[in-house]
């Protein structure tokens, strides 16, 4: 990146900044290319976003340029904005990510939506709540900073993601209401299974199919982990899984919240059908597209 020369009267203000890198993201073709300028300069300037237009003509130093130039170049490269400035808001809340977790979609917020509708729906005085590959922990986080009654299990293989979310929690303040433990899938230590068993079980699992990952864009197949990705040949194995498990778990009135992909509804309800859930409710996106489907205990 080569940033065009200044007239002798001109200097490099943080508004000039901000509407070059505009215009050059906008030719590369950048999803979102203000929303990335704006975060990488703040990140740069070690500000907040909204203060650069407080900044507008302030000058930032050369190592400051510096700096923003080689977010620039990274980010026009490919690499995620969430992983040049290390986080990602979700639910009106900032996520530290890194590579070693899946970087939080708006989409996954319908789960976090329809997980406390739930709570509200019940008013009990505690909701012991499953959320199965936690990641980031975007979405125990989320549930349990809005639900006081809230206490959630934060499951996952991974225990760089375990690392990452229970940074996350204590920057949110929920390190009391929200246990992590390290479990493939529905294999939990037996002292995180309530006695009674989960209210809810909530899931955005892998449902990539390694045979058909023609959908998935080139940045996120480089720079995610695949292990939060690829659901097997199919993209229904973990599922599977969750839906062979839940009997164990999930108390007689409880519920299960899984993401899926676009078009996977049919599938994933056979799936759930077949261990004896039934599906209660699908929900759709602002778009319109089933984005989560509600499974419970047949009666």
């Amino acid at each position: 990146m080569t940033q065009p020369a200044a007239t002798p009267n001109e200097t490099w203000t943080v508004g000039k900044l901000l509407s070059w890198t505009l215009d050059h993201f906008r030719t590369n073709g950048l999803d979102e290319p203000r929303l990335a300028a704006e975060l990488l300069l703040a990140s740069a300037l070690g500000c907040r976003k909204i203060e650069l237009y407080t900044r507008y003509e302030a000058i930032p130093s050369t190592e400051e340029r510096i700096a923003f130039r080689h977010l620039v170049l990274s980010a026009a490269g490919g690499a995620p904005i969430a992983h040049l400035v290390g986080s990602k808001e979700f639910y009106s809340l900032e996520f530290e990510v890194t590579a070693d977790v899946l970087i939080p979609r708006p989409e996954t917020e319908l789960l976090v939506e329809r997980a406390l509708s739930q709570c509200g729906a019940w008013a009990f005085e505690r909701f012991d709540i499953l959320d199965v590959g936690t990641g980031s922990g975007c979405i125990a986080i989320s549930v349990a900073a809005r639900q006081p009654a809230a206490r959630v299990v934060a499951s996952d293989c991974s225990a760089a993601a375990l690392e990452i979310a229970k940074r996350n929690a204590r920057r949110h303040g929920v390190s009391d209401s929200v246990r992590l433990v390290r479990a493939d899938m529905l294999e939990l230590p037996a002292d995180s299974v309530p006695e009674q068993g989960f209210d809810l079980v909530l899931s955005n699992p892998p449902y990539i199919s390694e045979d058909d990952p023609s959908g998935l864009a080139e940045d996120v197949k480089k720079f995610e982990p695949s292990v939060a990705l690829y659901g097997g040949p199919d993209g229904l194995t973990a599922f599977r899984w969750i839906a062979e498990g839940a009997g164990r778990i999930l108390k007689p009135t409880g519920f299960i919240f899984v993401e899926i992909g676009c078009g996977q509804a049919p599938p994933v309800e056979s799936v759930f059908a077949e261990h004896g859930m039934v599906l209660r409710h699908r929900f759709a996106d602002l778009t319109g597209k089933t984005r989560v489907l509600q499974f419970g205990p047949a009666q």
